[in-house]
């Protein structure tokens, strides 16, 4: 051993790696070659960006080792098929909302969006230092599932309407594609949900099949098409404060790695989590601006309609907490934290803002 250390000293770490000793110094990765699934279209650089952006770092922070191949929904599997396919090993990852899966469980809603729930720093810190990750990391080893967080679009808006919404009764009847399990608060506000992957809406909306539709927000709206087809743009998005995306890798895959690449999935993950809501806030006021020029009409949803999907909302919550344990874990948390922040935000995020967006600058 003695022997070895004073050859490396003498030769320095050039000579090592010419006398063919380089093991025993630098750690040998094994290539590695994974698939992700993902639930979006090519099409749109934001959403399903995330999942180029994080394969690229993989790749550049193991100089090529570490392989991952992006596939768009449907390509694979099915865009709400993803989750069957990382729990069954079909493939090593996956990149959507977990919302889309309440189906499932209405738990994997609080990994992604509620309706009234946190804003997209406010997930971020339940997430990462409150107990956001523990709790849903012991949720999703029911389906083999380790999560990381794969993004957030921020706020988003609240849908194209066909007709204007000038108060709760033009909800009544009304088929909507509404993410999540929004649609049950939708249901009992009289509408009808219809849960359809994004890059089926917009024939939905053209032929008729629904009356409404949501998305994320400018950018991605005016990218698929949607006020070519339904005039009335409405706002906020309640169901939607601030949905998390997530990258859900099998177990069994992640377990396989070296704790360097394990340590490299988590700093990538953080990068495209970073990432896709930068592109958000900085692609959507451009977009914005050109849908409004464009015809577009813009309106903030009456009180009434925010009201009842409040009581609604708060109710299903109640509700599941009353039957499913699962939720009831996660929601208790989740309920105490986002009472906190609003503390917080209501002084200081709020009356910045609120001071900010009234002076012309």
């Amino acid at each position: 051993m003695m022997e070895r250390r004073s050859f490396v000293k003498q030769a320095g770490l050039a000579g090592v790696l010419a006398a063919g000793v380089a093991p025993a110094v630098v750690h040998a990765q094994a290539n590695i070659r994974w698939r992700l699934a993902s639930s979006f279209p090519k099409s749109l650089d934001t959403i399903f960006g995330a999942s180029d952006v994080f394969a690229k770092k993989v790749s550049e922070m193991t100089g090529g080792k570490f392989q991952i191949s992006v596939h768009a929904g449907g390509e694979l599997m099915p865009a709400f098929g993803v989750v069957d396919g990382v729990q069954n090993g079909t493939v090593e990852m996956a990149h959507t909302a977990p919302y889309y899966f309440f189906g499932k469980d209405e738990t994997f809603a609080l990994g992604c969006a509620i309706p009234f729930g946190l804003n997209s720093r406010q997930m971020t810190a339940w997430m990462v230092e409150g107990n956001g990750l523990k709790l849903m990391r012991e949720f999703y080893k029911q389906y083999n599932i380790v999560n990381f967080l794969g993004g957030n679009t921020g706020a988003q808006m609240g849908g194209w309407y066909r007709k204007e919404i000038k108060s709760l009764a033009d909800i009544k009847g009304m088929k909507m594609r509404i993410g999540g399990f929004a649609g049950r608060v939708l249901e009992r506000m009289g509408g009808v949900p219809q849960n359809i992957p994004g890059g089926e809406i917009y024939q939905a909306l053209e032929k008729g099949t629904i009356d409404a539709a949501e998305w994320v927000g400018p950018y991605d709206d005016q990218k698929l098409g949607f006020n070519k087809v339904a005039p009335n743009y409405y706002y906020p998005g309640w169901w939607e404060g601030g949905p998390q995306l997530d990258f859900f890798i099998n177990n069994k895959a992640f377990e396989a790695l070296t704790p360097e690449y394990k340590a490299i999935v988590e700093a990538a993950t953080a990068v495209a989590h970073t990432d896709m809501q930068a592109k958000y806030d900085a692609k959507n006021p451009a977009a914005l601006r050109q849908l409004v020029a464009g015809g577009s009409k813009l309106f903030r949803f009456p009180k009434d309609v925010l009201d009842a999907a409040f009581k609604e909302s708060m109710a299903v919550y109640a509700e599941l907490s009353a039957k499913n344990p699962n939720w009831k874990k996660v929601y208790e948390d989740y309920s105490a934290f986002r009472r906190e922040q609003n503390l917080w935000f209501r002084f200081a995020e709020a009356g910045f803002d609120d001071f900010m967006q009234s002076q012309k600058l």
